[in-house]
């Protein structure tokens, strides 16, 4: 039999693969990937450079939906409040690759291209060098708990007559369904008008 003219695997397709097995179950396995795609495990070696190499490929693909266009925006606040809402719409969309990736260190090249335009807007905008990287990530931690936030269920706390919680159930009910969107403009806006009382005047 010939060779099939679409190859079984190719980075591309693994990285397809393991995501969706990440959506579904919140993690894969190189066996899997092989199974999914109708190939032998050894196969999927040619290809990647193991789980650690998979996990950098899922990196890449989730924050490839974020928009590098944000941080050319102007000025450098409303950059990064763009860049954060991108950050968020992305992760969000697939919020249980999020304790795979925060596992391992950031190795993926496109991501980190991603990181030294961030840097090099606060730089930029006057910022001192030791205050960027906390900034950088207070504001990563926020849109990582808020795609998780977003993604838990609608109910978080479970009011009953056996623990009464009165304060808690008006609240709940004031607060409605848009209370993790709301959450995260409450942490951004408290994060934006921090990360302005740091830069110097001027």
């Amino acid at each position: 039999m010939g060779r099939p003219r679409t190859p079984l695997l190719d980075r591309e397709r693994i990285t397809t693969t393991a995501l969706q097995l990440v959506d579904e179950h919140g993690d894969f396995s190189v066996p899997q990937i092989a199974k999914r795609l109708g190939a032998q495990t050894g196969s999927v070696y040619h290809h990647v450079d193991g789980r650690d190499g998979i996990v950098e490929l899922l990196r890449e693909r989730v924050a490839s939906a974020i928009d590098p266009g944000t941080l050319d925006v102007t000025p450098w606040d409303a950059a990064l409040e763009a860049w954060a809402h991108s950050y968020l719409a992305a992760f969000a969309a697939h919020p249980r690759t999020i304790p795979l990736l925060m596992a391992s260190p950031v190795r993926a090249p496109r991501v980190l291209e991603q990181y030294e335009r961030a840097v090099t807007l606060l730089v930029d905008a006057g910022f001192a060098l030791v205050d960027v990287m906390p900034l950088i990530s207070a504001l990563e931690n926020l849109v990582l708990g808020s795609a998780l936030d977003l993604a838990a269920p609608a109910t978080m706390w479970v009011v009953t007559e056996s623990t009464p919680t009165p304060r808690l159930a008006e609240a709940l009910a004031a607060a409605g369904e848009g209370r993790a969107n709301e959450a995260f403009e409450v942490g951004l806006k408290a994060l934006m008008n921090h990360a302005r009382a740091l830069r110097p005047a001027g």
